[in-house]
């Protein structure tokens, strides 16, 4: 699937504030098992943004600028 770039870029944050909200949500339902659904599906958004950051960071790090702009 392809995305366009500013979404692609935002991809990241993305993960990052729905699982903020997931674990926020998870202390105020009380209903069935959200809040354990919540709870976990939280904390593995939070960890996939975070990899795709520092993924991308160090990536872009390594390669030098003219080698990406050439895979674009």
């Amino acid at each position: 699937m392809w995305l366009s770039k500013p979404l692609y870029e935002l991809l990241p944050y993305f993960y990052l504030i729905a699982g903020i909200f997931l674990l926020a949500t998870s202390i105020y339902l009380d209903y069935w098992y959200w809040p354990t659904i919540c709870l976990v599906s939280g904390f593995v958004c939070l960890i996939a943004g975070l990899v795709v950051l520092l993924k991308r960071r160090d990536f872009r790090h390594n390669v030098p600028r003219d080698q990406i702009d050439d895979d674009l």
